[in-house]
């Protein structure tokens, strides 16, 4: 049994090594050896071209060519294009008149990254269409056998306000695109006060003398390269497109995916559906196209350019006759990926939220956090009151764990006097200690298991804390100003630190003079990566840390042990 336990602790200690290993290396902007290598760098060039977007292929139904991209490349450059910036209280969104594209997009109520992961002052920069960055969302109208308006297509900005006053709950930014083949295109895009969802009106006018057939596509073009975050040694988080619908639920589809499929190959997820939507997701926040209406949708994905890929749907608008016109209403959700608001906005689209192998158990306790937090006003007090109704559901769980080490501790002095006398004979001292544990019905590993029960409870919660915006930029008290970042003064982690190393005292000896140190090197060492953690992590620790304590204190007191 000693072997046992041994081997377990060993296991435990260089499974931890090489989790801190491969987390300073993250931290130092250095692949993990766990994720695949990044995508090559997008080079400036096609990071500044908007036009360097390929064209999804007009399709009759067919799922084969539903993804297959049509090259754009105008036989000359396009004229300069105008920007348009609109500002609400929570947005700040720019427009291009090439095409009526999205080409910007500031969160004004969150910050932005630096390049170590830290909160800067600047306003967080969800898309861009820079040298670094290219993130768009872009849509425009296709048909077999003709040239319609498209997000290459030149549009007039019409006039109107662009700055949200007080009193005033929207505002409204209409393009009307050129004549092409006797269609045109006029987009209305609706941004409200305290709102991160942009309502988008498409609109075709046939001026032409046939009727058209068209379809809208609505797509989200993105670089590969993944954005810093403040999260050190956390759940990867996922960056990439993802498209769900009824049938499949949620379905990521990694850039890797999209540059390895061959040319004509089926994708691996959904093509063609009445409902759903796709999306762009990242840590922390998302884009998305929406459309709630059941109606016919054909989901696409595909590799664009070098490092540049795309996700969107077509949509048939349905006959347009001439002199007539059609319209078709959407929505774009640009924002933060907060659960709540998310559920309410469509089917499925928490789920972009991400809390790996565990969602299951993750999504009640961030239900819990959350209720908590509408009792409580302050993300840091809600931890706390998790982690005490957590351990007050396990209480009867870690009492029988405490009892089990504190007979262990009793029993402790025996066994070692008896290794002493069989240091020579591992066989009799094995037999011995055996004999021991059973006349003081002592089980070695008893404190094992409750722990091992316990342990994808809060791992989940671990995840749920890594994974929520509500802790970006949330004060706790006095110094820490931000939950997500780690602790300016290091206190927490000392706290931390302090603690586990009186827990370890609190714990039985093992006769194993190894096991032994390694009981005292293991808090060490894990201390190490505390210090770098976001400060609601180590406050989760330290609580669960402090209540454990006193209830080991408790029983060690009942069964008549000190130190």
């Amino acid at each position: 049994m000693s072997d046992v336990r041994r081997a377990l602790l060993w296991g435990i200690f260089s499974i931890s090594l090489l989790m801190l290993w491969d987390g300073w290396q993250r931290h130092r902007g250095q692949p993990s050896m766990f994720d695949p290598a990044p995508a090559a760098q997008m080079t400036a060039a096609s990071a500044s071209d908007p036009a360097s977007a390929s064209l999804p292929t007009a399709t009759t139904g067919g799922a084969a060519t539903a993804a297959a991209p049509v090259a754009t490349t105008p036989a000359a450059a396009p004229a300069p294009s105008q920007t348009v910036t609109l500002e609400t209280d929570v947005l700040k969104a720019t427009f291009d008149s090439r095409g009526g594209s999205l080409v910007r997009l500031e969160l004004l109520k969150h910050r932005n990254n630096d390049a170590d992961g830290n909160l800067t002052a600047d306003n967080m920069r969800l898309m861009d269409r820079s040298a670094e960055r290219l993130y768009t969302a872009e849509s425009g109208l296709i048909a077999t056998g003709a040239t319609l308006p498209n997000h290459l297509t030149e549009m007039q900005i019409e006039p109107g306000d662009r700055q949200l006053t007080d009193g005033q709950d929207s505002l409204t930014l209409s393009l009307v695109s050129a004549d092409v083949g006797g269609v045109k295109l006029r987009k209305t895009y609706t941004l409200k006060r305290g709102s991160y969802v942009i309502d988008v009106k498409e609109t075709v006018v046939n001026d032409s003398a046939a009727a058209v057939s068209p379809q809208l596509y609505l797509q989200l073009v993105r670089d590969g390269n993944v954005p810093q975050t403040s999260t050190f040694m956390g759940p990867s988080a996922y960056t990439g497109p993802a498209i769900y619908s009824e049938t499949s639920k949620f379905q990521k589809v990694e850039f890797k995916h999209i540059e390895e499929r061959a040319a004509g190959a089926k994708p691996e997820h959904d093509v063609q559906a009445d409902n759903g939507w796709v999306a762009v997701v990242q840590h922390y926040f998302t884009a998305a196209w929406l459309l709630n209406d059941k109606a016919p949708r054909e989901f696409y994905t595909r590799k664009v350019d070098k490092n540049l890929y795309a996700v969107g749907m077509l949509l048939p608008i349905g006959e347009v006759a001439p002199g007539a016109s059609k319209a078709l209403q959407a929505q774009l959700y640009v924002g933060p990926q907060e659960e709540k608001h998310l559920e309410a906005l469509a089917p499925g689209l928490e789920l972009v939220k991400d809390y790996g192998w565990l969602t299951l158990l993750a999504k009640p306790l961030f239900w819990l956090l959350y209720s908590l937090h509408g009792f409580i006003g302050n993300w840091g007090w809600s931890i706390v009151a998790l982690v005490v109704i957590l351990k007050a559901a396990f209480y009867w769980l870690n009492a029988s764990a405490y009892r089990s080490m504190g007979k262990m501790k009793a029993v402790n002095p025996k066994v070692m006097e008896m290794r002493e006398r069989y240091k020579d004979n591992p066989q009799k001292m094995q037999q011995e200690m055996m004999r021991i544990y059973r006349e003081e019905k002592v089980n070695p590993l008893g404190g094992c298991l409750p722990i091992f029960i316990q342990m994808p409870f809060f791992i989940a919660l671990y995840w749920v804390l890594l994974s929520s915006v509500e802790m970006r930029n949330a004060p706790w008290i006095g110094w820490i100003t931000d939950l997500s970042a780690k602790d300016p003064y290091f206190i927490l982690p000392l706290v931390m630190t302090a603690s586990t190393l009186l827990q370890t005292w609190l714990n039985p000896t093992p006769p194993d003079p190894v096991q032994a140190r390694m009981m005292w090197i293991m808090p060490l060492v894990f201390s190490v990566m505390f210090f770098v953690f976001p400060a609601g992590l180590v406050l989760y620790w330290v609580t669960n840390n402090l209540l454990s304590i006193a209830q080991q204190w408790m029983i060690n007191k009942q069964l008549g042990i000190t130190h």
